[in-house]
């Protein structure tokens, strides 16, 4: 029994299967019981489902799941796999490649077409954009893909890097050399995990050393989120803001909004958080440490992911929330792909910008191996916590949460002792 590459399950069971369950996001159904499917219509469905997450078109099966089959697409009164392939990879850009099988559904021929996610905005070769999404009813539709989608896809999926797109108008005299001065004690004082080389290059060498300016002297988004002036951040790139929140059950007793470049915004929280930060003595034998109520290093790692892995093509701020029993530190944009909770410690790093993660480890900033949430959960047993919650996270928000409240001295302990 044919089975499509990637696949272990039969692939007449497969679509046995997609057919009982009905369309959903990644199974769109094309009848052609009234009237034939075009070339055209063809190609475009195929191009709404790569730019979702892929999936598989059936041709021959009404909305409602009724199989009333495919039409012979050539000659002899058959379909060739193979040229409908070459149909679909001919009319996309760039070109799509597909899996097609024809096979037997309730006695009736039905064109199976496998098509996968595509890491790249893909459209017709007419210049049709459409993209794959759920109606407010849960429904599976095709709606037309914007430009600032299109940037988000390519960024989510690693095709392109927004911090190192050129940003139209801005130029040198936008970028404070403040921040950069601020990036060289940063990464002199950081300990070993800091790119010491950068402390010892001018404005214009640190740029170039991170790759935050093209041919020499364009300035990119990722250079004013860094370097840029407040003035100039706001008119550029208004999408970036943090705000640094304290809570009382309803009341906000602090709402203080920073529209900084980034070093600075990381350097503002965590005077905020020192300054909030309570710390318990506690005697174990002959030893005595300070158990603070949040863990400095679980902290600073879920800021700077937070900071680092936005999506920075959607509005909306960095928010940093302390309320009387946890931190709650949020970011726009879901995780980048191929990242989910149940394999958040285990997923090898993938972060949405790989030019703001690396200038991020030279700073100091973040673990350049790249395990940082691991860290983070770590230190959340060190100081005697539950490990961070990441379970309100959605398609729109990543949402880290590092519960405080009385601290669980018998786990202190036991850490302490391992360490020791």
């Amino acid at each position: 029994m044919p089975t499509l590459a990637g696949h272990e399950e039969p692939l007449s069971e497969r679509v046995s299967r997609f057919v009982t369950g009905g369309e959903s996001y990644e199974v769109e159904f094309k009848g052609e019981g009234r009237a034939p499917l075009n070339d055209g219509d063809l190609v475009e469905a195929v191009v709404c489902l790569a730019n979702g997450s892929g999936g598989t078109l059936l041709i021959g099966v009404e909305d409602d799941g009724t199989v009333t089959g495919a039409r012979p697409r050539h000659e002899s009164g058959r379909t060739d796999p193979l040229r409908v392939q070459a149909l679909v990879a001919n009319n996309t850009q760039p070109p799509l490649a597909v899996t097609v099988a024809v096979i037997q559904v309730s006695g009736q021929e039905v064109l199976v077409v496998e098509v996968p996610d595509s890491p790249r905005v893909v459209g017709t070769t007419r210049g049709t954009h459409v993209r794959r999404a759920l109606a407010g009813d849960g429904t599976p539709v095709c709606l037309p893909y914007h430009a600032h989608e299109m940037l988000a896809h390519e960024v989510d999926r690693g095709a392109m890097d927004w911090a190192g797109l050129r940003v139209a108008g801005a130029e040198w005299p936008d970028l404070d050399p403040l921040e950069f001065e601020r990036l060289r004690q940063m990464a002199g004082n950081a300990g070993d995990g800091a790119d010491r080389v950068l402390g010892t290059l001018s404005d214009r060498e640190i740029a170039s050393a991170l790759g935050f300016t093209r041919l020499g002297a364009e300035v990119t988004t990722g250079g004013l989120l860094l370097f840029g002036k407040p003035e100039a951040i706001r008119r550029f790139l208004p999408t970036h803001e943090a705000a640094f929140q304290v809570l009382r059950g309803l009341d906000v007793e602090v709402n203080d909004f920073l529209p900084y470049p980034l070093l600075r915004v990381s350097e503002e929280m965590l005077s905020r958080f020192r300054a909030r930060n309570s710390e318990e003595e506690v005697s174990f034998g002959l030893l005595r440490v300070a158990v603070s109520a949040y863990s400095e290093t679980a902290f600073r790692e879920a800021l700077a992911n937070a900071l680092v892995h936005r999506d920075y093509t959607r509005r909306g701020a960095v928010h940093m929330q302390w309320g009387e029993d946890q931190l709650e530190i949020s970011s726009p944009g879901g995780f980048p792909a191929g990242i989910r909770v149940d394999n958040l410690l285990v997923a090898p790093p993938h972060p949405r910008s790989p030019l703001l993660a690396d200038a991020f480890k030279r700073a100091g900033l973040v673990e350049r191996t790249g395990r940082g949430v691991n860290r983070m959960f770590a230190e959340q047993l060190r100081v005697g916590r539950l490990a961070p919650d990441y379970g309100r996270t959605s398609a729109d928000h990543v949402v880290a949460i590092l519960p405080g409240g009385p601290a669980n001295m018998s786990m202190t302990k036991w850490v302490l002792e391992q360490e020791n």
